[in-house]
């Protein structure tokens, strides 16, 4: 069944300017799809365009169809509705994407009450109960903080439970792991991907790093200024690229990776 599916979905500015350029993809439940791209190659807007959440200044057309609802030209209402229960996102940096003046504990249970109608001492609970499902210690405590009194790997597993919490059928996670350290980032990756795999969820997973790409997608889609140049199962893409693009991505990556190896072994 497909969940997901975007048809020369295009995103320009006021001024003419496009962004994306004829795109089409789709996401079928519980399979992962990767996003690649170096910066500025329309992989983020992609994905804000999905929940109809581009910012002021930017149109798209096309058409987005998630979970038989038509994101492109719907109404605020209409968006609201679905995202948390058709699609919820992770963006990179947590601590931006968190309300810094309220109570990890509050930012959860806004939504949650709103989806389930739990109020009270069941909504406080079920709050705990999201942040033990992506394992944090103390998740009582961690309820409580504010986001700067926790670290940048708890800000992103409350970001994660946020996301989770409303049980949507199609997460997108736009560089989860980017601006943390190295062990953090697996410890993440792993939780990202039981989580997915208990839910039966399908992910629309955005990132530049090929090697993250590989491990947590099924398929990939390569992007460029903006255009689609390679798509195909995620092994192929990353093993044996056709596009010259892809294959001066992978060249990089490998580039990176023998150096850090070398590094490594002094």
């Amino acid at each position: 069944m497909t969940l997901l599916d975007v048809r020369g979905l295009t995103v320009r500015t006021d001024e003419g300017r496009t962004l994306v350029d004829d795109l089409s993809f789709t996401v079928g439940g519980g399979e992962r799809l990767g996003l690649i791209g170096e910066s500025g190659s329309g992989k983020s807007l992609t994905t804000l365009a999905v929940l109809g959440l581009l910012p002021a200044g930017m149109t798209a057309t096309g058409s987005v169809e998630l979970a038989g609802t038509q994101i492109v030209g719907a109404p605020e209402k209409r968006l609201t509705a679905v995202r948390g229960r058709d699609a919820a996102v992770v963006f990179q940096e947590p601590l931006t994407a968190l309300d810094p003046l309220m109570r990890v504990g509050r930012q959860i249970a806004g939504p949650l009450g709103r989806r389930t109608g739990l109020r009270g001492a069941a909504l406080r609970a079920a709050v705990v109960e999201a942040l033990e499902q992506v394992r944090l210690p103390e998740p009582a405590r961690v309820a409580r903080a504010f986001p700067h009194e926790i670290s940048g790997g708890q800000r992103q597993r409350v970001a994660l439970a946020m996301a989770l919490a409303c049980a949507p059928a199609l997460l997108i996670a736009d560089e989860p792991t980017t601006a943390l350290d190295v062990s953090v980032q697996a410890e993440i990756l792993a939780l990202l991907d039981t989580l997915v795999r208990e839910r039966e969820m399908a992910v629309l997973f955005v990132s530049h790093d090929l090697a993250v790409v590989a491990q947590v997608t099924d398929r990939a889609l390569v992007l460029k200024d903006g255009r689609a140049v390679e798509e195909g199962p995620v092994l192929d893409v990353v093993g044996a690229p056709r596009a010259a693009y892809t294959r001066s991505l992978v060249a990089g990556a490998r580039t990176l990776q023998a150096a850090l190896d070398l590094r490594s072994s002094r």
